[in-house]
């Protein structure tokens, strides 16, 4: 590194800006003690509430080609757009096909539990259009619809575009979003 040359009259320019200088007679600083955060207790995402009998009361049936949405009530209304437009990118995928409801939900609790941790933003989950169901009535898409709105990680979803799956699939948004 070479040394930089100062003019003189840059240095007595400086050296009037700055005027006398009085050297510190104590070095010593007062020690303040930074006050440690309150501890809060981690969410267990592997649980999601009760079923409220309101909540399902509320909820109308979907058909097979109902599109379906879903956004907390603090968050802006523009991220449901843009999590429909596909503006978030899909960090990780989950296929429901071929599994019975009981099967899914362990398999959607146990899903959501990683992707937080891992701290994934948007999730897709299949759960299919329900063309196997019996009278119209897809299953496993109104369970998911219900367990979805349920989980405190999840904090929008929407059905993915046709490419994706259409209202076969969901585009789900988590918490660590917002962090």
């Amino acid at each position: 590194m070479t040394k930089k040359n100062v003019d003189t009259l840059d240095y007595a320019l400086f050296r009037q800006t700055i005027g006398t200088i009085q050297p510190i007679k104590n070095n010593n600083m007062a020690a303040l003690e930074a006050s440690k955060p309150l501890p809060y207790p981690k969410k267990n995402s592997s649980t999601i509430l009760a079923t409220p009998t309101d909540l399902t009361e509320q909820l109308p049936l979907l058909g097979k080609e109902d599109a379906v949405h879903f956004s907390n009530t603090s968050l802006p209304k523009t991220l449901l757009t843009k999590l429909q437009q596909g503006y978030f990118p899909v960090d990780a995928e989950l296929d429901l096909h071929g599994l019975n409801s009981q099967e899914a939900k362990r398999h959607i609790l146990k899903f959501i539990e990683e992707c937080v941790t891992e701290g994934c933003q948007c999730i897709h989950i299949v759960h299919g259009k329900g063309y196997r169901s019996s009278d119209d009535f897809p299953i496993l898409k109104n369970n998911v619809n219900l367990w979805l709105r349920q989980h405190h990680a999840v904090q929008a979803f929407c059905s993915a575009p046709q490419k994706d799956g259409g209202t076969g699939a969901l585009y789900v948004l988590l918490e660590t979003a917002f962090r």
